[in-house]
């Protein structure tokens, strides 16, 4: 079957059967074929083709080359013609044409139409034959305004970048149409870029007064005044998330902290409430961090952003992403500042987790005015002025004693002192509680007393480890990695001392190294959460902590000497 021709005039006047374009003779025929596409259908007198080609100058023969153009244009598009012959005259019913579908486009309005509209375009409309000036400015004019409205359209879709790309070339091509000035003015605003978007309205009043003696129209001095003024309704429409995780149904105590948290975040005030919270890897900075997100979530009716900054590799665009935003500016710098003018005054809980460094936090910070920030880290950050920060620490006996409960049940009740044991031993730590809960949940042949004797490391050289010694030192092995060699080497070293508790003195004698090298470097394992100040010269091991430490004693010869020493 032979395909049908098409026909272009956004562009040059040109037809194609398939992927082959036709030979359409000289300009003048090609006209009079453009003047039969643009009649939609409606058959044209020879009289009335010599009107519209020649316009009153016509040559003495012309209807004569009028019925040749038709003659030789039939035969080009042979076969099945489209010039048809209706009442003495011409005409092409129903073409393909480029132009019936783009106006086809432009009614449907949305952003894919537009954006396929301005597609079908491919150079000046109806290049290449004489006449049309009038069509072909209407024809610009068309595809101007359906440039200026998809730039609306992807502003409002919060597609800045493009917006402004496609806006700058279009004031190059039309340096004194007012309307692309206005949509990159706002362009420019969303981005965080107020300043630059006065620039274009400086630079667009200057030229009006230099070449045509005018002032900028209305539109125009309005979004000036209105940026000038920040007015809050120039701002996108930002998606309302809610991205925290579930909260665990057994979580148990905190309450004075939670409070106090809660209080510091739920601040109004021109500045950005943040609080920080550390503490030891698994010892529940994550789950207190959702907890207390889902307890003040209805204070901020604006949403709730969750980000773990461990896992994430770009953070900052995941956030932007979060409130809406999906064309982000090409520079970090840019994307910084498009995130604290999209959320000033904004009623935003932003939690980061896992925070390693200050300077990883200092972008992440929202704008003025609404938003609160929630940081969790294993050690605190220095740098951040804002910052409230609380030391994250095991669950008090009775909220051990809770926690254990709900993970094993009733058995917790048979025999009340080896369950208080078994919660002395865990030194409250979540990590521990859970993994030995969920260890005696799964053999419940076990009274508590049993439990107490089989749960624990066992020996080295142990033929078998017990799956919930993976689940407790998981954590510590990842906070053991990020230790200095010395830090390591102490850590373990001291474990073997005969008590928890390690004084100063034992400590010094034990690495032989000086006092103030030994104190400096405990105090860096307290940084680290895994050692307690017992005191002014003396610090404590968390019982899971020195079973860990002491299991990881053998790693050099260095450790082996000072156990011996000690002995």
């Amino acid at each position: 079957m032979t395909e049908s021709v098409r026909f272009e005039v956004l562009g040059p006047v040109r037809a194609w059967r398939g992927d082959v374009e036709l030979e359409l003779g000289p300009p003048q025929q090609r006209a009079a074929l453009a003047v039969l596409l643009l009649q939609g259908g409606t058959s044209l007198s020879p009289a009335q083709l010599v009107e519209a080609l020649w316009g009153g100058a016509e040559p003495r023969a012309a209807t004569g080359m009028v019925r040749s153009y038709i003659s030789r244009l039939r035969h080009a598009l042979e076969p099945d013609t489209p010039i048809k012959s209706i009442g003495g005259g011409y005409a092409i019913v129903a073409p393909a044409l480029d132009l019936t579908e783009f106006q086809h486009l432009l009614a449907t309005g949305d952003a894919a139409s537009l954006r396929a509209a301005l597609g079908l375009w491919h150079g000046a409309p109806l290049s290449g034959v004489n006449g049309f000036e009038a069509e072909r400015v209407r024809l610009e004019q068309l595809r101007l305004k359906a440039i200026e409205d998809l730039a609306a359209a992807d502003i409002e879709a919060g597609h800045h970048a493009g917006a402004i790309s496609a806006l700058t070339e279009l004031i190059t091509e039309q340096p004194l149409r007012e309307r692309p000035r206005e949509l990159q003015m706002l362009a420019l605003y969303r981005s965080g870029r107020q300043a630059e978007a006065l620039d274009v309205f400086a630079r667009i009043q200057h030229r009006l007064e230099d070449e045509l003696g005018l002032y900028p129209g209305p539109e125009l001095r309005e979004m000036q005044r209105r940026i000038l003024a920040s007015d809050s309704t120039l701002a996108a429409t930002i998606t309302r998330p809610t991205q925290l995780p579930p909260q665990l149904p057994e979580f148990v105590g905190r309450e004075d902290m939670l409070t106090a948290l809660a209080d510091t975040l739920r601040t109004t005030n021109p500045g950005i409430p943040v609080v920080g919270v550390e503490g030891l890897a698994g010892i529940g900075k994550t789950t207190l961090a959702i907890q207390l997100g889902h307890k003040i979530a209805t204070s901020f009716p604006d949403g709730q952003l969750f980000t773990d900054l461990s896992i994430s590799p770009d953070p900052l665009s995941e956030l932007l992403r979060g409130i809406g935003v999906t064309d982000l500016p090409p520079s970090s710098s840019e994307q910084a500042a498009l995130w604290r003018t999209r959320t000033t005054g904004r009623r935003l809980l932003i939690v980061l987790d896992d925070a390693q460094a200050a300077e990883q936090i200092r972008p992440l910070l929202p704008g003025t005015g609404g938003p609160a920030v929630m940081i969790t880290a294993r050690q605190r950050l220095y740098g951040l002025p804002h910052a409230h920060w609380q030391k994250l620490r095991g669950l008090d006996p009775t909220a051990a004693l809770l926690l254990l409960s709900r993970l094993i049940g009733p058995r917790t009740d048979h025999d009340r002192a080896a369950t208080e044991e078994l919660v002395t031993r865990t030194a409250g730590l979540p990590q521990v509680l859970q993994a030995v809960g969920a260890r005696v949940s799964s053999r419940p042949e076990w009274t508590m007393p049993q439990a107490l004797e089989r749960l624990g490391r066992p020996a080295p050289g142990s033929p078998v480890t017990p799956p919930e010694c993976g689940a407790i030192e998981k954590p510590y092995e990842s906070a053991m990695a990020q230790l200095s060699p010395a830090q390591s080497r102490a850590f373990r070293a001291l474990s073997h001392l005969p008590m928890p508790v390690v004084p100063l003195a034992a400590a010094a004698e034990t690495l032989n190294l000086p006092l103030p090298a030994v104190a400096a470097l405990l105090e860096s394992l307290v940084d680290a959460h895994l050692l307690d100040p017992a005191g002014p010269d003396a610090y404590r091991y968390q019982e899971p902590l020195r079973e860990f430490a002491r299991s990881r004693a053998g790693q050099d010869d260095w450790i082996d000497t000072a156990i011996s020493q000690n002995a």
